[in-house]
This record gives structure tokens, sequence and C-alpha cells, in this order.
């Protein structure tokens, strides 16, 4: 089932995220430009994270601790820039997995044999300018 939702909707649509998600892990997947570090931007919103978030396209990962008790809330990867699987083992990715916190994977088609099971798999499709469609799939590792 797809959700549609604009930049006005998107904290519904994070909520919609979080209520079907049987996973901590998330995959983002998605043309550039769709939205998926504005999304993963509300996720981290929503679970406590405060307001201030950027993609890490540069560094690759960011950490986000929860606003008030400033615990390990989450991990937020951008893969884009990857040459091979490597490089993202080379950076602790397997740590960051086994960590218990959030994980929000952007561009995880780079290193397909390193997302865990019981992932679960969010698709974003540009529909216009201002709208976008959402499916999640879960990944239940059979």
């Amino acid at each position: 089932m797809s959700k549609k939702y604009t930049q006005a909707q998107i904290t519904d649509a994070a909520q919609y995220i979080l209520d079907e998600s049987q996973s901590k892990t998330l995959c983002f997947h998605g043309d550039m430009g769709a939205g998926k570090t504005t999304l993963i931007k509300e996720l981290v919103k929503k679970l406590g994270g405060g307001t201030t978030s950027s993609s890490p396209t540069f560094g690759i990962v960011n950490e986000y601790h929860h606003h008030q008790s400033g615990d390990v809330l989450g991990y937020h990867f951008d893969f884009y820039r990857l040459e091979n699987e490597m490089e993202a083992l080379d950076l602790g990715l397997e740590d960051y997995l086994y960590s218990n916190a959030w994980i929000f994977m952007e561009w995880p088609e780079k290193i397909p044999s390193l997302i865990p099971a019981n992932t679960t798999h969010i698709y974003i499709t540009i529909l216009d300018e201002k709208t976008r469609s959402l499916v999640i799939a879960q990944d239940s590792g059979q």
C-alpha cells in the first residue's frame, strides 16, 4: 500500500513509517531529490532528536542524540559516494547495526550484501514537484 504526501504532510508520513515499521533499521530508496533526507529529519524529530539534522553526504554518517536524555538515538548513513561495500565495513557499519539504535540508510543499494535481515525498506517516488508517494516493505530475512 502506498501513501501520498506533500511537504506540509511530512509529519504524517513520518508517523506512518514509525507505525508501520517492524524494525529500527530503515533503508530509504528513491531518486536524488525525492526527499529521503527531509523524511529522515522528520523521523529523528518525532523520535525526540530535536530539530537539527543534516544529510551526511560528505561525512557518510551522522549521529543523533535524544534532545532530553542525550542518549544516542540513531545513525543516519548516506552511502551515495561509496565506491564499494568495503568502505562501509571500514567505517564500522557492523558496529552501528548492532548498537540497538535507529539506523537510517540512504542509498542502501550501494551495500546490498551488508543490509541486515529484518530491515524495513521505504521506497519514495516523486509524483510531481510537491507530491511524493511512499511504500513500506518489510524484509523478514527469510
